[in-house]
């Protein structure tokens, strides 16, 4: 996996999945842009509706240490199931990578 790839990564203690934007990986853990998989449905909500001045919001940035990680995996479709950043890009209109380049 390559930095900017986008990822689902599983954790315990405790225990939850993380989506999002890989900026590096390290023996001492996994470097992120990126929600907690339960929040994706309110994070692309808020980014098709901005509350307040209009501003948009971006991902948060998380450092996992690498004690937490259970599994690294790429988001991509399965079959005919599509990967998250496939339906961010179809509800938004733009891929995920475009939207956080803004941000950086």
């Amino acid at each position: 996996m390559q930095p900017h790839s986008i990822v689902i990564v599983s954790v315990h203690t405790p225990r939850e999945k993380v989506w999002g934007e890989l900026i590096e990986i390290s023996t001492a853990g996994v470097t992120l842009r990126a929600i907690d998989i339960n929040s994706f449905d309110e994070f692309v909500r808020q980014v098709l509706h901005p509350e307040g001045d209009g501003d948009r919001m971006g991902l948060p940035t998380l450092f996992l240490p690498m004690l937490r990680i259970e599994r690294i995996s790429l988001d991509e479709p399965c079959g005919s199931i599509p990967s998250l950043a496939d339906i961010f890009e179809r509800k938004v209109g733009e891929s995920l990578k475009s939207y956080l380049a803004q941000f950086s």
